[in-house]
């Protein structure tokens, strides 16, 4: 679609807005609870999972917080306080820390597998929602930030679910269960630990607010920088041919300096937080030493509860330190997820409508068609034409004239403003767009070709064509005999959509797919540009065959190729200014004898 995408640039001839400053807009932040509603609404289709793992993160949590009750048992035993059997406390403690480390184990199993289901589930929808996505959508979004929602942001969303998700739930229920413990013991001693829980919320506040703002310009700023390297790839021998390398890498640099400044920041807000919390733990600590003595002197508590306390203090904190290390990745897969929504919110292409009458004949008519893709600025204007069934139509004139336009709605990429476009008298507006597609061909300049055998590339556009019928069409096409000297012939694989074959070869491919397709309607964009003069006749004359009792819309700047067209229209700035045969309008020396001119007279351009 490439081909597509430049022309309706060049016709939108929109001033000062780049492929970044573009992104950029897209960009918006969603509601955190909105978002967080919607990725634990993921979690109701996996009811079983999600059970197990909360009923072994509950059996983890009894077992942890119950160890140290048996280990203050038997210090007290081992002191004389108590009178118990030291040999069983002791076998009891080893068999609920070996149940712990068990359930700790299924944790880590179960969270996996649940974040690969839901994974699975978000990637699926969302690469779902990218096929169904109106062109207008792919066209002014940059094409590496569509991708790093599908693997970036996925990704991030994962790792939370399988690793900082269990740790969030284990930890909750374990201050619920050590705050309880403790309050039994002693409340007193209890509440001076809790104090530090003011400094613990206090900094994890402020520490939060900053690792939200870097996450987020983080995961803008790798959109940003995947879009750079992918527009960098698909178009390398440009850039190597304008010897822009210096230039494209600074600006890859630039790009990369900004989100390395923007990571540094989140990981440095984010692992400050650790150290923070064992801080205000330290502290805790030495309130438990103190006043804890002075509680035992006293007689209040044990010194098995005091070596308690200490374990449940640590325990206590070591939760609420875990939660505030993972708040940066939590934000960060927050971060993601609404990025994800924001494309799954995005409206799907209108797919409703009644079939394609299938007719003999196939009547094309424009009718005071006007058009703009953004509003105010009007591509095409007041464009009517009548393409008679069976008939060759070719659409000239300078680039940016409207001829690509034309064929987008057409083919119902875009829809137009105001008019009517009908196939024999059928609105396309009341036709499903892909009962629409299905009975319309189309070959571009710049050949798009996927990653798969020579044999399922010809059947894309009709996957029950019979191999007699891939046959006739390569031959048809002139790439037969190319495709009979591939190492498997129909079964070789494209490698990387086609690498593996020369330019032209491919064009005599998408060529012939679009002979296999059978359409009522066929367009070509310059479909022979990348060939050779002698191979370009060869294709000319199959064209002929194929175009015959077939309505044809050819797109043409090489004016040789629509020599023999029924009709000639040219346009200028989205209006037709003359129409005709070749001789009838060269006759009348406008600006298709200019054109004319122009290419074969020598005259100045």
């Amino acid at each position: 679609m490439s081909a597509l995408n430049n022309q309706k640039l060049a016709e939108r001839n929109i001033p000062g807005m780049n492929r970044h400053e573009r992104f950029v807009q897209a960009e918006h932040a969603e509601n955190m609870g909105k978002t967080l509603k919607r990725v634990a609404a993921y979690f109701v289709h996996e009811k079983i999972m999600v059970l197990c793992m909360l009923l072994i993160v509950v059996c983890g949590t009894v077992c942890g917080v119950y160890a140290p009750s048996l280990q203050s048992n038997a210090v007290d035993i081992i002191a004389g306080i108590r009178k118990e059997s030291l040999v069983h406390t002791l076998v009891f403690m080893i068999a609920v820390y070996l149940l712990y480390s068990v359930s700790q184990l299924l944790q880590g199993f179960i969270s996996a597998g649940l974040s690969q289901r839901i994974v699975k589930r978000m990637r699926e929808e969302l690469f779902g929602k990218i096929v169904d996505l109106p062109i207008r959508y792919l066209d002014t979004h940059s094409h590496g930030d569509v991708m790093s929602r599908m693997t970036n942001d996925i990704e991030n969303i994962s790792t939370t679910v399988s690793q900082s998700l269990p740790s969030l739930f284990s930890g909750a229920l374990t201050i619920i269960g050590t705050v309880a413990i403790m309050l039994w013991y002693c409340w007193q001693l209890a509440l001076l630990s809790f104090a530090t829980v003011i400094l613990t919320l206090l900094a994890t506040k402020i520490l939060s607010k900053k690792v939200r703002k870097f996450s987020r310009r983080r995961q803008m700023l790798l959109g940003q920088l995947n879009g750079t390297v992918e527009e960098m790839i698909s178009g390398y021998c440009t850039v190597v041919a304008y010897h822009h390398q210096d230039i494209t890498a600074a600006d890859f640099c630039s790009t990369a300096d900004s989100l390395t400044k923007a990571g540094i920041r989140t990981d440095i807000f984010s692992g400050v937080m650790g150290p923070v919390m064992n801080c205000i733990g330290n502290i805790g600590f030495v309130i438990i030493a103190a006043f804890g003595g002075y509680f035992s002197v006293k007689g209040l508590i044990s010194v098995g509860v005091i070596s308690a306390f200490i374990v449940y203090a640590k325990q206590f904190s070591r939760p609420i330190n875990e939660i505030a290390q993972i708040y940066g990745q939590l934000q960060t897969a927050i971060a993601g997820a609404e990025r994800v929504f924001t494309v799954l919110d995005e409206t799907n292409e209108d797919k409703s409508g009644e079939e394609l009458a299938k007719e003999k004949n196939a009547a094309v008519t424009f009718r005071n068609v006007q058009f703009s893709y953004e509003p105010g600025n009007p591509v095409i204007r007041d464009f009517t034409l009548e393409v008679p069934s069976g008939q060759k139509v070719a659409l000239v004139g300078a680039t940016g004239s409207g001829k690509t336009t034309i064929v987008n709605l057409l083919m119902r990429f875009y829809d137009i403003d105001s008019g009517e476009i009908c196939i024999n008298n059928q609105n396309i507006r009341d036709i499903a767009r892909d009962s629409l597609r299905r009975n319309v061909a189309i070959v571009l300049q710049d050949t798009v070709l996927f990653s798969d055998t020579v044999r399922n590339n010809l059947k894309y556009g009709n996957d029950k064509a019979s191999d007699t019928r891939l046959e006739q069409a390569a031959d048809i096409s002139r790439c037969g005999e190319v495709i009979r000297n591939l190492p498997q012939g129909y079964d070789t694989v494209l490698v990387g959509s086609g690498e593996n074959i020369s330019q032209g070869q491919r064009q005599l491919l998408a060529i012939a797919r679009a002979f296999v397709a059978d359409p009522q309607i066929l367009i070509l964009d310059e479909a022979t540009s990348n060939v050779d003069t002698r191979t370009e006749k060869a294709i000319q004359d199959a064209m002929q065959h194929v175009m015959r009792n077939r309505t044809s819309i050819v797109i043409a700047h090489r004016l040789s190729t629509i020599r023999d067209s029924d009709l000639i229209v040219v346009m200028d700035h989205g209006r037709i200014v003359e129409s005709g045969s070749h001789d009838d309008l060269l006759a009348q020396k406008g600006k298709y004898y200019e054109l004319y001119m122009t290419q074969y007279a020598g005259f100045a351009t």
